[in-house]
């Protein structure tokens, strides 16, 4: 573990040896938890809905598509009913 020194705008240097260990990269945010006199920094894991909506993006089709697919649907039943 490395030690860091406080800047006049209060910034801290994340030392090398602990920005691995944590998988720290540049952007990440990063969450302080305080105990009395003890303070912990830990990367922030982001929340698994978000990561998650990313994902999805490219599978779901737009809403005008969806409705446009059902209206085909019906047209093709009504079409065969003779309705």
């Amino acid at each position: 573990m490395g030690i860091a020194r406080v800047t006049r705008n209060f910034q801290v240097t994340i030392p090398k040896d602990v920005r691995e260990i944590q998988g720290i990269k540049e952007g990440d945010k990063v969450i302080f938890s305080v105990d009395g006199s003890k303070v912990e920094i830990s990367k922030f894991k982001n929340n698994l809905v978000e990561e998650a909506f990313g994902a999805w993006k490219s599978k779901v089709e737009p809403g005008t598509n969806y409705v446009k697919k059902i209206r085909s649907e019906w047209k093709i039943r009504n079409d065969k009913l003779e309705i």
